[in-house]
């Protein structure tokens, strides 16, 4: 393909507003979450996202009876770390997306509330990392992080609207990627890394993988995936997608486009695109797309950008 069907391409995906599935938002660094437990509401149970590999840890402010946390499905957690008053999970690959495992602890000094309870939700590929658990009353420190967090959150959302209203004022073809700077004078660049990217055994016997495309403009990075659905019932959509490198971090996903459902037995596109610097995008990726609570994944590592 010549640069210019590059820049041509990656034009018509910025500019789109048509697609069949859009990316979850997602920060890169999720701040801490609180939960306060009420004295009176033990059969509330709040939910929590975990995922396979991604370790969430619970820090409580009272001791925990270590030898009577009840947690679903235990051996199939790759990491059941109770501590004093922390407990670390580390979910195996064995979870299934989408499930729900319920989790108890209880406390040594037998205040009220004794014991508390959660449920964990299964996520294709996020997890929250950090959980702070109150029973008691929380010191003004953590409300003032917790108002910092929220201004910092609701910039972001601001930011984030505002460059949406941008691009629905903003032209199509190469002046939409002139006018939101995606486009300067080194142009777009693009190569096929089909024969690097290495497909995850996991996902092999429900997807197979025709042609890997990468993608950079001066503002951000794109991946196009076309891949045949193998197995599985309804047509896959994608639902949402994560980029991250070899440390970790992920690049934030602007947008997920897909050109229609895939049915069972045929091939379709599928461009996930992402926020990116050219130092940040630089080595090696992963790059994860699941469907709205479905089991089936597509991952694929050793992906490079030019």
């Amino acid at each position: 393909m010549s640069s210019s069907s590059f820049v041509v391409f990656l034009g018509l995906l910025l500019v789109s507003g048509a697609s069949v599935a859009q990316s979850e938002a997602a920060a890169s660094s999720p701040g801490v979450r609180r939960i306060e437990l009420a004295p009176d509401d033990a059969l509330s149970a709040p939910e929590i996202a975990i995922s396979a590999g991604l370790s969430t840890t619970l820090l409580f402010d009272s001791n925990l009876k270590r030898d009577e946390v009840e947690l679903e499905s235990r051996d199939r957690f790759s990491l059941v770390d109770v501590g004093q008053a922390t407990l670390r999970l580390v979910p195996s690959a064995r979870l299934i997306a989408g499930e729900r495992l319920r989790l108890v602890v209880r406390f040594r000094d037998g205040a009220a509330p004794a014991s508390a309870s959660f449920f964990l939700r299964v996520h294709p590929a996020k997890a929250e990392p950090l959980i702070e658990v109150y029973r008691g009353m929380r010191t003004i420190e953590t409300y003032q992080q917790e108002a910092r967090e929220v201004r910092a959150e609701l910039m972001r959302c601001q930011s984030e609207v505002a460059r949406l209203l941008a691009e629905q004022n903003a032209p199509s073809g190469l002046a939409g990627l002139v006018s939101s700077s995606a486009l300067d004078e080194h142009g777009v660049t693009g190569r096929v890394v089909t024969t690097d990217v290495a497909q995850t055994t996991g996902n092999a016997n429900a997807f197979k993988v025709a042609s890997v495309k990468s993608y950079r403009s001066a503002t951000g990075v794109a991946v196009e995936i076309n891949l045949k659905v193998k197995a599985g019932a309804p047509p896959w959509v994608a639902k949402g997608a994560t980029l991250r490198g070899k440390s970790g971090a992920e690049l934030k996903v602007l947008r997920l486009w897909q050109q229609r459902p895939i049915p069972i037995g045929e091939f379709g596109v599928v461009v996930v695109e992402a926020e990116a610097s050219e130092a940040a995008s630089r080595g090696t990726f992963s790059i994860k797309l699941w469907e709205e609570d479905g089991p089936r994944t597509v991952v694929l590592g050793n992906l490079m950008f030019p």
